[in-house]
């Protein structure tokens, strides 16, 4: 059995060092707010060269304290993909604004920038590109456009962290930068986790605020806030696992490498696709077919594990009924959702576990 993504593995090859952050924090009598954060949110702004880092308790609570601070409430819309995961329009939804969806590029799935402005109304207030797959939307475009009508952006950056738009990292295009540290992903911890990252100290102020009750003094609270608080386990962990994750991205790219060479031409097979400004990081190796289900089936009864982000674009989903989409109306995530599987690709896979992927592939396309 080759599984689609082995976390055990991953996290097995670092198990001393996270025993020792383990204990550190469970020795030290301090688990919440406490050094260990206060490290990790100092390590990860300067690994994503931007002036702020503020740890929160997962992925859609950065997205959604992000609009929070930018004063993003009910009545605005929000331009975001059609083309994502549930969570970008969520985070939508619980500010009260309106999630108003624009189609990707084919060639890349990320967000088509020369769609954006055509969805700009009065009630726009703010944009979420997503970096999915591991590539960097087209960050420079958005910005430009975001600028040019005064609009906020919250880059959603939690399948891409290390990659790069025109030399600039990811994570550090947006007036805040949302990114989940769910175990999957390329830096994962141990459970859920999640940070912003900003250079503009006065939004870190606010999510600081709004994370831990609306209080910068305990029992004092200035502002109706949430708990939304990193943990001091979790941080130990990000500490430990942040100090690899190049490393670990280069060995994504150079297994997505060796898909790109097995893998090519072969008739009714796309293979993931990077615009020629930027770097994937492969957070997923997508490969699309119109055969999708069959090939799903069939890679199944030979033992390696896949998985189709995502079957549902979040306009079809029954969540979201009462803006009373249809099949059709963004037909390039429907294509997507209708053709994707993502093979197993991550760091420590073998290349014996590798080529029987390719192989069963070519087989399946009678190669």
């Amino acid at each position: 059995m080759i599984p689609y993504l082995d976390l055990k593995s991953i996290n097995l090859a670092h198990q001393d060092e996270l025993r020792t952050a383990f204990d550190t924090v469970l020795n030290s009598g301090w688990y919440i707010m406490g050094k260990q954060l206060e490290q990790f949110e100092q390590n990860y702004a300067k690994y994503n060269q931007t002036s702020y880092s503020i740890g929160v308790a997962n992925g859609l609570d950065a997205l959604i304290l992000s609009l929070k601070a930018l004063n993003i409430h009910e009545g605005d819309e929000v331009i975001v993909p059609s083309n994502t995961y549930i969570a970008t329009w969520l985070a939508v939804s619980y500010v009260g604004a309106i999630p108003v969806p624009v189609e990707p590029h084919w060639s890349t799935c990320n967000v088509n920038p020369s769609l954006i402005e055509s969805k700009i109304t009065s009630r726009t207030k703010a944009i979420i590109p997503v970096n999915l797959y591991g590539q960097v939307a087209e960050m420079d475009k958005i910005m430009a456009i975001a600028n040019h009508y005064k609009l906020s952006v919250v880059e959603d950056n939690a399948q891409a962290q290390g990659a790069l738009c025109n030399g600039k990292l990811a994570g550090s295009f947006g007036h805040l930068n949302a990114t989940s540290f769910y175990p999957g992903k390329n830096l994962g911890a141990l459970g859920d986790a999640g940070a912003i990252t900003s250079n503009d100290e006065a939004l870190i102020k606010q999510i600081k605020v709004l994370r831990n009750y609306g209080s910068q003094v305990k029992y004092y609270n200035e502002v109706k806030g949430v708990n939304s608080r990193l943990d001091e386990l979790q941080a130990a962990f990000l500490n430990v696992k942040l100090k690899y994750l190049p490393s670990d991205t280069e060995e994504r790219q150079r297994l997505a490498a060796i898909y790109d060479e097995q893998l090519a031409g072969i008739e009714g097979l796309t293979l993931p696709q990077n615009a020629d400004y930027c770097t994937s990081v492969y957070h997923i190796y997508q490969i699309r077919t119109p055969q999708r289900d069959a090939i799903q089936k069939y890679l199944t009864e030979q033992g390696i594990g896949t998985v189709i982000h995502y079957p549902v674009p979040p306009h079809l989903q029954n969540a979201y009924s009462e803006l009373n989409y249809q099949k059709g109306d963004f037909p390039i995530a429907e294509k997507i959702a209708n053709e994707t599987l993502s093979i197993p690709l991550y760091q420590g896979m073998t290349e014996a576990q590798q080529m029987q992927v390719i192989e069963k592939i070519r087989t399946f396309f009678n190669l």
